[in-house]
């Protein structure tokens, strides 16, 4: 027995010396394959040069997306979003302390740091009333009282996964802030959690479209009779991209995705780059007044400014058919928002910052007399208090954010929104990658988020002596300037009188 087990062993011993050797064959004739190959191919010169070793460029390329982050990219010069504000974001949705110690890592003397003037009486906590809810839509037959002044901005079904999107409707359920669909239709995943849901309409028509592509009414009104849905959004444009339409690559058109939205499987999803029937202020009033008399709930309108003659035009045509025809509520986004895919020129190159459209598109409500009958919605990377506080300070109604409720559900800043390879599952359709993103989980760190960011927007309105942060105003802003000193936000851009009324009057 012991003798028939040790040739068993020796002859394992062969056999396995045999496949190590056959290993090592193979790698030394792919090793070999691949060095004639680089040699002989005349696309990439690094790779013809040095054979190989060219190859590790590529790699190294590629890695250096993820690395970067964590080993060689400072605290405060990242882009699109830095290392202390996704950090920031991450501790509020974990609900964990976020004091710092010792003193700011930011450069408060860079231009345009903001400065927020304290009180020398600050506001208590203890004295200081909830934030209080606005209407929006009061001349419509179902008005909606929004009750936070921060919310989850446009994020289509099909640009994210629908576990993320599940994860944040559950999250704004518990939160208590509303939740916008994007422009890819309304999903059984928005719907999961039961939140306030605000929905888009882009110019696709996604999910409420005719088989020409045209708005189906009759498809509005199903729409409408869901509770949830409370208002309506006709997106213009939005920061990424605008004057072009959604993108969304073939291979994230499932066939889920493709009945919501009404289009082929598997066909990428291009959106016109505007909608076909507004092509002038009129046209965009009398839309909007279709889908209000449609669905009886406030419809309003996202845009990224760039020229602004046509909000003046706005205005007057406003004027002359009256107040109650006035969009219920103006989305405002900055050119550099975000988005799953866009060409690179428009992302960096086109549209204003929200910093500056913002002021200008309250200082023309003022002066057309419109500003209390028009909300003012501010979009684009308000992901901490501070950017939140000086869009309210500037004059916004409301803030929403896309990418900062991202980051609260695990996004990573892996830049690959448009690849359908996100590595914590938020925007693939991968079932792999979707397993690491459990809604019930991430939902809890959205709802903490909302509450953290929220809580610290009100610290700053109690520093500054008010007790709502709707009550912060320009005065209580400074902003550097290029010459090491700062300047009031209100001389930068002042307070608007509503000189158009009385000349009117």
């Amino acid at each position: 027995m012991a003798d028939w087990f040790r040739t068993l062993l020796d002859a394992l011993s062969a056999l396995s010396g045999v496949l190590v050797a056959l290993v090592l064959l193979a790698i030394a004739v792919l090793v070999v394959g691949a060095w004639l190959a680089d040699l002989r191919q005349t696309q990439h010169a690094i790779r013809r040069n040095f054979p190989l070793l060219g190859r590790a460029r590529y790699w190294l390329e590629h890695l250096g997306t993820f690395l970067r982050p964590y080993f060689f990219a400072m605290d405060r010069e990242e882009m699109p979003f830095n290392r202390a504000q996704r950090s920031w974001v991450y501790r509020a949705a974990k609900n964990l302390d976020n004091t710092a110690g010792f003193g700011s890592t930011k450069n408060l003397a860079a231009p345009g740091a903001v400065t927020f003037l304290n009180a020398p009486f600050p506001e208590l906590h203890s004295d200081s009333a909830e934030t209080r809810a606005l209407r929006i839509g009061p001349h419509c037959r179902t008005p909606f009282d929004a009750p936070h002044f921060f919310n989850v901005s446009g994020m289509s079904y099909g640009a994210l996964s629908k576990v993320a999107v599940e994860a944040l409707s559950r999250g704004a359920r518990e939160a208590g802030c509303w939740m916008n669909t994007g422009e890819g239709g309304l999903s059984p995943y928005h719907l999961a959690g039961g939140c306030d849901l605000v929905f888009q309409i882009g110019t696709a028509k996604y999910g409420v479209r005719d088989e020409a592509g045209r708005l189906s009414l009759p498809r509005l009104r199903e729409l409408a009779a869901y509770e949830p849905v409370r208002m309506f959004e006709v997106k213009l444009s939005q920061g990424a991209k605008p004057g072009k339409g959604g993108i969304l690559p073939a291979d994230k058109v499932t066939a889920e995705i493709a009945a919501i939205r009404g289009i082929p499987e598997g066909q990428a999803s291009l959106s016109p780059n505007r909608h076909p029937e507004i092509g002038s202020v009129s046209e965009l009033l009398d839309f909007v007044a279709r889908v209000r008399d449609t669905t009886g709930k406030p419809c309003g309108v996202k845009f990224v400014v760039g020229t602004s003659a046509w909000l003046v035009q706005l205005c007057d045509e406003i004027h002359r058919r009256g107040p109650e025809s006035a969009p219920d509520f103006l989305t405002v986004d900055s050119g550099d928002g975000g988005t799953g895919a866009a060409p690179l020129p428009l992302i960096d190159d086109v549209g204003l910052l929200l910093r500056e459209s913002l002021p200008l598109v309250v200082d023309t409500l003022v002066e057309a007399g419109l500003r209390e009958r028009v909300r003012v919605v501010a979009s684009g990377k308000l992901v901490t208090p501070t950017e939140v506080a000086t869009a309210l300070a500037m004059g916004a109604d409301f803030c929403v954010t896309a990418r900062g409720f991202m980051f609260s559900i695990g996004c990573i800043q892996a830049l690959q929104c448009n690849r359908n390879t996100c590595p914590t599952g938020v925007t693939t359709h991968d079932p792999r990658l979707q397993r690491g993103l459990v809604p019930a989980d991430k939902a809890q760190r959205a709802r903490h988020y909302h509450a953290n960011l929220v809580r610290e927007v009100e610290i700053i309105a109690h520093a500054c002596g008010v007790a709502d942060p709707r009550d912060l105003r320009r005065h209580h802003v400074r902003v550097m300037t290029d010459s090491g000193k700062s300047m009031p936000l209100s001389v930068l851009y002042p307070d608007a009188e509503p000189v158009r009324l009385l000349e009117r009057a």
